[in-house]
């Protein structure tokens, strides 16, 4: 629990340095402690009439805005109780459920907690901090502390910030605004916009998920240009307009290392001004992620390098080689294409970090499947943009499967002329080529959907003498493509064939692997008298995303029901089939009438006789439906739970080594009972391991959501099958909420109907 204490320590100090409460809330969310979520997080603070009022948030939809915007201290809502008593206010996962019954992820839907946190310093209430928390049901007392301290220190940074007032603390006390989804750019901040243009810079940001742009004018400024006349903010100008060709290709190569990794860059570079003079600017940025580390937004300043009247500080540096500069961005480009595993991630790369790094407004790529091309793109980022892309790619299919069969990228030219890569341009490209004689390419039939692109490039995608897809990158302004220009795309399109080849043979083995494992898990759980059960399994996120976690539900002789959940190690496809393997032998030993102890000594023999290193945890349960007696073996596998009348606890279910370990090795027979109305839940370590945390912590924390489920959601108040369903869902999306999971899931639970 070290690591933890750590993460709470640099969070304090980096809440010390906050200008803002958006900022705090963010420090918070990415250097607190790791069981806290991040869905559904707040600051609400005081304002002049006494309300608390939202002022940043991150993961509430709209509607929560609507509804919790505002809340009367005086009311009944947590936060009001919390500063009102100026203690914490604990929510359980049922409460939130109840109390936020809309929202997608975090509050609602899981074994999640929320905490309202007064913020007070002295005698003077400021406002609440609530959190979601992943705690399934009770909060141990050293976590609460935890919360206590950061909410104390931003209570503290947040009073010295609006006593200094706005010009020093930002927004402390300002707009309501989302986390991640709304800057906090001077473009919002009047005192300090004023000081930003006092400093000669201008603020700019750029929503990457819809590709919208926003400069003040004092970003025109800086670049030599004259605002449009209509009020800001203003759209950004085109990228290769405005940056001097000889620095473009270096400019683009930093986008992309800053939209790989997220966080704060700087480019220095000279821009091309309206009389033809350059300038040089600096770019200060940021580039925001969203829950799942994809770049959702960029925000920053624009500041001129050496304005009127100062002296410069330094010679100007050498111009690099516009050469290293195009290599440099092709590097860039295939580092952020060979991080990428699947399809997905190929097309995730080329939507986040291709398109605004090439300063494009648009992107489909296309896929051969079976002889057709099939769009990809449009379904990695949904909304008002998928419509868009499909019409996009319908107006341009016909120039995308003409270009891989040419095996040429094609380009457009100012005026509306098509060349390939290598010819100067200026020749109209032929039939089913963009501006040919059917008019297949993007633009064609304009008048009955969006507008055709200013201008254009269809890549084909070839690799090892395959065609594999076609690629299409759409610009709002009309640019000439050069020579080397179209040399770049060209090097680029074979590099993206590739890490496509690549990627679809990863899927198509992890395809099969996990049709592999399908097939080893029982379809459905067979229906017994007396007794409900359910059941889930979630692979692992690292890897294959396979694993050789299984369970097994079967019906014995003399009124039994024999109950299996095991863990073979490693999670690749030698995991499943030795799982396979295993799972097959176990159940032949249990049907043939052996007891639990005896069955896992046969199936760590078995186990210890295959040509594998692999090893196995298990645990096999017998359960009299007439009675109610259990007998169960563990073989170095968690125990299982016992859930009944509002309490949770782990059977005492004496174990030996895991199977394939010792080929000799005995196992004790327990023997237990599990009552009329009685649940037992069966688990692989997946389900509570988290490497933020200590093991037996985070058994206790299930145990408390148990508990909770029991008393409040249990069998008695909705029935077996649906409170089990239910159940089986909480569990799991207490794992589908963290950042990653390394381990794959099983569960299986029972329940003894009344």
């Amino acid at each position: 629990m070290e690591s933890a204490g750590r993460s709470t320590v640099n969070c304090l100090r980096a809440l010390l340095r906050c200008t803002s409460a958006a900022e705090m809330l963010g420090t918070v969310l990415a250097d607190g402690p790791g069981w806290i979520t991040g869905e559904g997080s707040a600051i609400y603070l005081l304002d002049d009439a006494g309300l608390l009022r939202l002022t940043v948030s991150s993961g509430l939809p709209e509607w929560a805005h609507e509804r919790y915007g505002t809340i009367d201290p005086a009311g009944d809502l947590p936060a009001a109780v919390a500063l009102r008593r100026r203690e914490p206010v604990l929510l359980s996962p049922e409460r939130t459920s109840a109390d936020y019954p809309e929202t997608v992820a975090g509050l609602g839907t899981g074994l999640v907690a929320v905490a309202a946190l007064p913020l007070v310093v002295d005698d003077r209430d400021l406002g609440v901090l609530a959190l979601s928390l992943a705690h399934r049901g009770t909060v141990p007392r050293r976590d609460l502390n935890a919360l206590a301290v950061i909410a104390e220190t931003c209570a503290q940074r947040l009073a010295h910030l609006v006593d200094r007032g706005p010009a020093d603390g930002g927004d402390a006390r300002g707009e309501v605004r989302t986390h991640a989804e709304r800057s906090e750019s001077a473009l919002a901040q009047p005192l300090l916009a004023g000081a930003v243009r006092a400093a000669g810079a201008g603020a700019f940001e750029r929503d990457l998920v819809t590709g919208e742009t926003a400069w003040d004018a004092c970003a025109y400024r800086v670049v030599g240009r004259v605002p449009p006349a209509d009020g800001g903010p203003f759209p950004a100008p085109d990228l290769s307009s405005l940056v001097h060709p000889e620095d473009l290709a270096e400019v683009q190569a930093a986008l992309v290392d800053a939209l790989a990794g997220g966080g704060p860059y700087r480019l220095e570079y000279r821009v091309i001004r309206p009389d033809g003079s350059t300038g040089r600017v600096e770019e200060h940025g940021e580039v925001l992620l969203d829950v799942h580390s994809r770049p959702v937004r960029i925000a920053g300043l624009l500041v001129e390098r050496h304005r009127a009247g100062s002296a410069p500080t330094g010679p100007e540096p050498a111009d690099a080689p516009q050469a290293d500069a195009r290599s440099a961005l092709l590097l860039a480009l295939t580092r952020a294409l060979s991080r990428a595993v699947t399809v997905r991630d190929v097309t995730e790369a080329m939507t986040d970090i291709a398109r605004p790094a090439l300063g494009a407004v648009g992107l489909v790529l296309d896929l051969v499947d079976e002889g057709r091309l099939l769009p990809v793109s449009p379904s990695v980022y949904g909304g008002s943009r998928r419509g868009e892309l499909n019409r996009l790619h319908e107006l341009s299919s016909g120039a995308m499967e003409h270009s891989p069969a040419r095996a040429t990228p094609l380009f457009s030219e100012p005026g509306g002329a098509t060349g390939a890569a290598g010819e100067p341009g200026g020749a109209t490209g032929a039939a089913g080529e963009p501006g040919g004689a059917t008019g297949a390419g993007p633009g064609a039939g304009a008048g009955a959907g969006p507008a055709r692109p200013a201008s254009w490039a269809v890549l084909p995608l070839v690799a090892s003498g395959r065609q594999v897809g076609s690629c299409l990158i759409t610009f709002a302004a009309e640019r000439a493509f050069s020579r080397e220009d179209r040399t770049l795309y060209s090097a680029f399109a074979g590099i993206l064939a590739q890490s496509l080849e690549r990627a679809r043979l990863y899927d198509t083995h992890h395809h099969r692997a996990t049709e592999l494992q399908r097939a080893m898990l029982p379809r459905s759980l067979p229906q017994l008298p007396g007794l409900t059960s359910a059941a889930r399994y979630l692979p692992s996120t690292e890897g294959m995303q396979i694993g050789g976690d299984w369970y097994d539900l079967f019906k014995l002789s003399a009124g039994k029901v024999g109950m299996v959940i095991g863990d073979v190690q490693g999670h690749n496809a030698e995991a499943t089939a030795v799982m396979g393997q295993l799972r097959s032998g176990l159940r032949a030993y249990a049907t043939d009438g052996h007891d639990p102890a005896a069955t896992l000594a046969r199936a760590g023999r078995l186990l210890a006789e295959l040509d594998t290193e692999l090893f196995a945890t298990c645990l096999y349960l017998t359960l009299d439906l007439a009675d109610g007696t259990l007998h169960g073996a563990r073989a170095g596998h968690p125990a299982p739970v016992r859930i009944s009348d509002g309490k949770a606890a782990e059977l005492e279910l004496p174990g030996g080594p895991p199977l394939g370990v010792d080929p000799n090795a005995a196992y004790p027979l327990a023997v237990e009972r599990l009552g009329l109305g009685e649940t037992l839940l069966s688990y692989t370590d997946g389900l509570v391991e988290d490497r933020a945390e200590d093991y037996d912590e985070s058994v206790q924390r299930m145990l408390g959501g148990l508990e909770l489920w029991s008393r409040q959601t249990g069998p008695s108040r909705v029935g077996p099958a649906a409170a089990l369903e239910r159940l089986a869902d909480l569990l799991t999306l207490s794992v589908t909420e963290r950042n990653s999971r390394p381990d794959d899931v099983a569960l299986l639970l029972l329940h003894r109907t009344l």
